[in-house]
């Protein structure tokens, strides 16, 4: 992005003066480095105030953090209130979605049997569950095959092909993979096995040999609509295939599939794939949180009841809206932990049953499992980190960190690069080598201004990986472990000719600066009209300038609880997750003088409190002459 100007912050101020944190970042004003004007702030605080949205001493901050998000006053409807009706895209503008509405319905029609494929994680698992789900409605079992993440590894293989031939399958449906398995699918071409891909990873110019491809982030595409998750294609798609329907008589007998039922779904692929929340995928979030809200998805309630987190009583269950938070940290983990350490269909059998009995069943075995690969995952992180010390793998050089070693877990490696990529704010690549063949399977996640996935890409184009591929945020690979070195070096040089400097340089983006007295219920409420939070619309990032700490401890995680104390007294409780070893965590365990806090604020309803309290980010210490 070095050609946008909103991109180039060189010249921006350091906001507070804060040029390098304890973290090493640099802290920017979100509407200067977004080159928001006067004029346009103007219009939206005229907007908002018009609307009665809140009281008018909110409504120039709110209005300052919505600006600071790339939104203008034109598009300030869609973005308050984001609905399918203003923002669904038309299905036409994908490539590929005549032809793959044609092949699905004609093996509908046909009785044939068809098989999805679907990818292990959260993604691939809500894809297919829509699938399941709309072929149901229209009197056909569809058959589902998720891959074995040791066994299989990622995506389609010949394998994985024969066997399905042998099943018997006439059109094959991948989901959340196959745009880069040219090998696979060219096999499929030959034995006479039907695919249509679903698809939402970057791609090479030439597709994969088969019926359809339909990926907004394959090159010629006209959707605009690269942003989406698989989830959220397989939801257009299922749009086209209402329209075509329609159009061939099939619900002569049967109602149209109601599309919203499913909302919960493509919400919780959009969420967990961490995909950016604008436009139509916006909306698909927001409308979807709704329907997830009504725990009508047997599978969805079944795995909140494990988890602790649905309400108890039917008055409260009524007013509780599900969040981001409950998609990302409750259920997301939970149906991931199938694919990463236990059986790989676990997730989709979960979100497509209509059995409560089933669903409470695998519920449990989910949330089993999720426990088993918190110890697998914070094993492998202590090493990753112990080996990154010793071989002195994070410098200030390095744009790309690799770390590697055997027999690291391949279901656990994704999450470990993104607790590594929180620590050292960089992108992180966590490598585990099969000690048998010497292959290592990777996993890494990026951040903003560093596109992971194509760099991942050009080095699989370039001959240096046996596979590889992925989005801006996140990607895999395959590597002979003996040319490791060779691509650290050459991801270095990729993120050095592809990115500015100052786009490297990891940046803080603020929206206002708080008091501990201006900390309160009321604030936060008013900012939540611009929920929900994700990437591309990041939560509200707060500074409390001049704090002093109370008191501070660490607690059992590596978590860090303390007191933060303004100039005037005034009190406010706040904690830093997984801090203890850090260098946030060392300045609250051992303050040395007044410091600038940088987090979120967060609700505080413990023991029927509705309060706040404060989520620490980042510190900067204030230096006196």
């Amino acid at each position: 992005m070095p050609d946008d100007p909103r991109h180039d912050p060189t010249d921006l101020t350091p906001f507070l003066g804060v040029d390098s944190s304890v973290t090493g970042r640099l802290w920017v004003d979100r509407r200067d480095s977004q080159r928001v004007g006067h004029h346009e702030l103007r219009q939206i605080s005229q907007q908002i105030a018009l609307k009665g949205l809140m009281e008018e001493a909110f409504v120039e901050p709110v209005a300052r953090s919505i600006a600071g998000r790339g939104v203008t006053a034109a598009g300030l409807e869609d973005y308050l209130r984001p609905t399918l009706k203003a923002l669904f895209p038309d299905p036409d503008g994908f490539m590929d979605m005549p032809q793959a509405v044609t092949a699905i319905l004609d093996a509908l029609q046909a009785k044939q049997k068809i098989y999805v494929f679907a990818d292990y994680d959260v993604d691939g698992a809500t894809s297919a569950a829509q699938l399941v789900r709309w072929f149901r409605h229209m009197g056909h079992e569809l058959s589902v095959y998720v891959p074995d993440r040791m066994l299989e590894g990622y995506g389609p293989s010949e394998k994985a092909f024969d066997r399905l031939k042998a099943e018997g399958a006439d059109l094959v449906i991948t989901v959340d993979c196959g745009a880069s398995a040219h090998r696979a699918l060219d096999y499929a071409a030959r034995i006479g096995l039907e695919v249509v891909v679903i698809d939402h990873h970057i791609m090479r110019e030439d597709p994969p040999k088969c019926r359809a491809v339909v990926n907004p982030n394959r090159p010629g595409c006209t959707s605009a609509q690269g942003n989406l998750a698989a989830a959220g294609v397989v939801f257009v798609v299922l749009a086209a295939l209402n329209r075509e329907a329609e159009k061939r008589g099939l619900f002569a007998d049967r109602p149209r599939p109601d599309l919203t039922k499913w909302l919960d779904l493509a919400a919780l692929g959009a969420i967990c794939d961490v995909t950016a929340l604008s436009g139509f995928n916006r909306a698909l979030a927001a409308q979807g949180l709704k329907v997830m809200s009504r725990l009508e998805n047997p599978g969805i309630r079944a795995l909140m009841q494990v988890a602790g987190g649905e309400p108890k009583d039917a008055a409260r269950a009524q007013n509780t809206l599900m969040g981001v938070f409950h998609s990302g940290f409750v259920l997301g983990p939970r149906i991931n932990a199938g694919g990463r350490i236990g059986r790989a269909d676990l997730g989709v059998r979960l979100l497509s049953t209509d059995d409560a009995d089933e669903a409470a069943a695998l519920a449990q075995e989910l949330d089993d499992l999720n426990k088993t690969r918190r110890d697998v995952e914070a094993a492998v992180q202590e090493q990753a980190l112990a080996i990154a010390d010793a071989r002195g793998l994070v410098t200030a050089d390095d744009h790309v960190i690799i770390v590697a070693h055997e027999d690291w877990h391949p279901g656990v490696i994704g999450i470990v690069a993104g607790r590594l990529r929180e620590r050292w704010h960089k992108p992180v690549i966590v490598i585990g080598i099969d000690p048998v063949t010497g292959i290592g399977k990777g996993s890494g996640r990026s951040q903003a201004g560093i596109n992971l996935g194509q760099g991942v890409t050009a080095a699989f184009e370039s001959g240096l990986l046996l596979s590889g591929g992925g989005h801006a945020m996140a990607a895999g690979l395959s590597i002979d472990a003996g040319r490791i070195d060779e691509l650290r070096a050459f991801l270095n040089a990729h993120v050095a000719n592809s990115t500015v400097e100052a786009d490297r340089k990891d940046r803080l983006e603020i929206d206002a600066a708080l008091s501990a007295a201006t900390c309160t219920r009321a604030l936060l409420d008013r900012f939540e009209i611009m929920a929900p939070f994700g990437q591309g619309n990041p939560e509200p990032m707060f500074v409390l300038p001049g704090m002093r700490v109370g008191y501070a401890s660490a607690l059992k995680g590596g978590h860090v609880r303390c007191d933060l104390i303004d100039e005037s007294g005034k009190r406010l409780k706040a904690i830093a997750w997984r801090a203890q070893d850090t260098a946030v965590g060392a300045a609250l365990l051992n303050p040395a003088g007044a410091i600038h806090v940088a987090g979120r604020l967060k609700p505080d309803d413990y023991m029927g409190r509705n309060g706040v309290q404060f989520e620490i980010e980042d510190i900067a210490h204030i230096f006196t002459s």
